[in-house]
């Protein structure tokens, strides 16, 4: 929750940042992409440190040290000093998800295991809503720095209830031969054809969910909608869907299995996408919570099967996935801009959909039918 409470929060204000800073839309977006890049470039760093150190001391002092760039960012002067500590922000991230990731894959194998991911995606889902949520509420009333301050108590307040309640792993087993076992790992991720295609469609996923939460900021504040900061805030309330529909699709993934869970996810976010194309701001918002109830599903999917595709150093796997994730987020928080500028949201909505049918279609190909763990050596 605290890892994606940080991560998203400009969405809310990013007309109020553009406004501020004198930029245009491509311009605040950036705001979104500096610390997605950082993940992407620190994934598999984090993830080959946490499989030869551990889990919890990682995931608990990067939460701490959180709480620092997040302060700082609301003291910004320019635009280049709030991308400076925003990216530093990111440099933290992938210490907390993939470690956490791997965490779960470690302590709770199988079916209990899909659960868990879901659980542990619903936490991220909160935290997606609440960052954005707070951001826009405070910055209704104090403006858009005092809406960082905000997040950074939270995140502090998360940070220690964390230390207090995250038991130490128990069925660690750290990679061994130095830097030579961690290249050998990573090169058998990188031979492993469906970890590749879990970590493009996780690239689909999160490109999707930062381009549309990213420009739809503008569609709603412009005509016909003319949506305040607060309102805008509000609006990411749709989010909160993901929670009921990644514990749901925990129990279908089960009975019917991942690809046609997927299937049903995708087919949801591609109606609510369709549906925002309606200039009424209720059809927009209901498009939003459809978008959302669908595509977080692909989250937990992705998370749940990764620990069936590896058999060993699973940090370094999430690490690979979580920078190909990130890749895809970065790249959805600027390349849309320019679709953005050129075809409006009719445009972003195109783009949007032709991933969608991708990612279903490299699930088809390469997802596994049941969950035996294939080796990574």
């Amino acid at each position: 929750m605290a890892n994606f409470l940080n991560l998203y929060t400009p969405q809310a204000v990013l007309p109020a940042l553009a406004a501020s800073f004198d930029m245009q839309a491509a311009g605040a977006g950036l705001a979104v992409t500096a610390p997605l890049i950082a993940v992407a470039l620190v994934a598999p760093f984090a993830g080959a440190i946490s499989d030869r150190i551990g889990r919890r001391v990682l995931i608990v002092g990067a939460l701490f040290l959180l709480v620092v760039p997040t302060l700082l960012i609301a003291t910004s002067p320019t635009m280049h000093i709030l991308l400076l500590w925003r990216f530093l922000q990111g440099v933290l991230l992938p210490f907390i998800f993939a470690v956490c990731v791997a965490y779960i894959g470690d302590e709770i194998p199988g079916p209990a295991g899909i659960r868990a991911a879901s659980l542990y995606s619903a936490g991220t889902i909160f935290g997606g809503f609440g960052g954005r949520f707070v951001a826009g509420l405070v910055a209704e009333w104090a403006g858009w720095r005092m809406g960082f301050v905000a997040v950074a108590g939270l995140t502090l307040a998360a940070a220690v209830f964390v230390a207090i309640t995250l038991k130490p792993e128990r069925n660690f087993r750290p990679v061994t031969g130095g830097l030579g076992g961690t290249l050998r790992a990573y090169g058998a991720h990188l031979r492993n054809r469906r970890l590749l295609a879990t970590c493009a469609i996780g690239f689909g996923m999160l490109f999707s969910n930062v381009a549309v939460y990213s420009f739809v900021n503008f569609y709603l504040a412009a005509p016909p909608f003319s949506l305040s900061p607060a309102q805008l805030g509000g609006v990411f309330v749709v989010y909160l869907l993901g929670v009921f529909t990644t514990a749901m699709a925990a129990r279908v993934a089960i009975r019917i299995g991942r690809i046609q869970t997927l299937a049903l996810a995708l087919g949801l976010a591609g109606c609510g996408m369709m549906l925002t194309l309606l200039p009424r701001t209720a059809w927009v918002i209901a498009g939003l919570a459809g978008l959302s109830g669908g595509l977080l599903v692909v989250q937990a999917l992705c998370i749940g099967v990764i620990p069936v595709l590896v058999s060993g150093a699973r940090s370094s796997a999430v690490g690979l996935y979580v920078t190909t994730y990130y890749v895809g987020g970065a790249l959805g928080g600027f390349l849309p801009a320019f679709v953005w500028q050129s075809h409006g949201w009719p445009g972003v909505v195109a783009l949007v959909c032709t991933v969608f049918v991708a990612m279903l279609g490299l699930a088809v190909w390469q997802w596994p039918r049941k969950d035996a763990p294939a080796p990574v050596a």
